[in-house]
């Protein structure tokens, strides 16, 4: 796992957030992100001097515009590819390490948020080998096309038709264009199982109901 990390007890109490909803970062998973207002640069330069964590969560009712109410799940990821463009945006990667729960907001004195974050409920993110998760793939990539037809999405089916289970069914997860509510959803999913589970369901009720008009026409 990233970082190295092998208990929940080796990471932070206190955690940097970066509340961005459709964003979703799972464990072992990779997002790359752009990051460009000064908060968030201030967050990066201050996660780049220290442990190089920040936590992926999203947003739900309540709240103000700048300051919305925070979901109580979110994953704690570690920035594993940086770079500045000459405008002076940061292109980073995070690479996810482990779910955790929010125990509470804190008040600072930064710019960006922070939380106090209980890792324990999810230490199984550090130390599950699941390599070895098989299931049917024909009927699953068969639902899987039919969705991607109605979003007008593309893929390289060689490269899903190689994938280790795993990591077709997290990427999927992380790339589709699910809601906020649905994305969540996959994000707490008990484990790699249940996410497959979830991912499947969405994905049937999707294609057995037609195109979003809405979609986002591509897969980055």
């Amino acid at each position: 796992m990233a970082g190295g990390y092998r208990k929940a007890n080796d990471l932070p109490e206190v955690i940097p957030v970066f509340p961005l909803d459709g964003a979703l970062l799972l464990p072992g998973g990779v997002l790359p992100l752009q990051i460009f207002e000064p908060r968030y640069l201030n967050m990066v330069d201050d996660a780049m001097s220290g442990d190089r964590l920040i936590g992926m969560i999203q947003t739900g009712e309540g709240g103000t515009r700048r300051r919305p109410c925070l979901l109580g799940v979110g994953c704690a990821g570690r920035i594993t590819s940086y770079s500045e463009t000459s405008d002076g945006k940061y292109l980073i990667a995070l690479t996810g390490v482990c779910r955790f729960a929010v125990l509470e907001e804190l008040e600072t004195l930064t710019p960006y948020r922070q939380v106090r974050a209980d890792f324990r409920r999810y230490e199984a993110d550090l130390a599950s080998d699941e390599a070895s998760l098989e299931f049917e793939r024909a009927p699953f990539l068969a639902l899987l096309r039919r969705y991607l037809d109605n979003h007008s999405l593309g893929v390289e089916w060689e490269v899903v038709n190689a994938a280790p289970a795993p990591a077709l069914i997290n990427s999927l997860s992380m790339a589709l264009p699910f809601s906020t509510v649905e994305k969540q959803a996959l994000l707490e999913a008990r484990d790699l199982e249940a996410r497959r589970h979830a991912l499947t369901a969405l994905i049937e009720i999707d294609a057995a109901g037609g195109a979003d008009d809405d979609a986002a026409p591509s897969i980055q």
